[in-house]
């Protein structure tokens, strides 16, 4: 194990042992610290990540979410800070499902807003507390959430210029086919060529 492994490995207990009731986890992943949590401790660790001065996790990268969708809990958010003072990453991990809102963290940090909503449209993800919780990438009455792994790859509806009626329509996916089924076997295969001169072979 490296020093470096090692200090990370101190620094998850320390922050395990600040919040003993949050229900936390650490482990080293990818040389980064790695923290999951219960849901009703998620906000609580991410304002003691920025505030504590061993800490001091003030830059708010990202949020994201991944889908499992044979788990009962199908969706981990992940969300990663920047210590600048430190120069240092944590990733924080929390599990949900699709009808369990989590805690927003718009109070602490203000720029979660659009990245929950990018998980709320894309994955069905809730998020309680959230002041304007609506889709922000896909379109106007878009069905589903196109990043879960049982959505179809088709969508639900396909967006088209109508040029009698002059405006976009929306309507559901017509296919005008079926999906082929391709042969990827070369049509040279098996064909008999004729011999140049001086080979021995005569044919192949």
């Amino acid at each position: 194990m490296s020093v470096e492994q090692g200090s990370l490995e101190a620094f998850g207990a320390a922050i395990m042992a600040a919040l003993p009731d949050a229900g936390i986890t650490a482990g080293v992943r990818f040389d980064e610290l790695t923290l999951s949590v219960k849901p009703e401790g998620y906000v609580a660790l991410v304002r003691h990540l920025r505030d504590d001065a061993l800490c001091l996790f003030i830059n708010f990268v990202d949020l994201c979410g991944v889908d499992y969708p044979q788990r009962p809990k199908r969706f981990d958010v992940v969300l990663h800070l920047l210590s600048p003072k430190f120069n240092r990453r944590v990733r924080v991990k929390t599990m949900t499902d699709e009808t369990t809102p989590l805690p927003s963290l718009i109070e602490v940090f203000p720029s979660a807003n659009w990245f929950e909503r990018e998980a709320y449209d894309l994955y069905g993800i809730l998020f309680s507390g959230h002041p304007d919780l609506r889709r922000i990438l896909t379109d106007y009455g878009f069905e589903g959430h196109p990043l879960r792994k049982d959505f179809p790859m088709t969508g639900f509806v396909e967006v088209r210029w109508d040029d009698q009626e002059k405006r976009v329509v929306n309507e559901p996916v017509r296919l005008t086919q079926e999906f082929r089924n391709w042969d990827f076997e070369s049509p040279w295969e098996g064909i008999e060529t004729a011999a140049l001169p001086g080979d021995e072979k005569a044919t192949q």
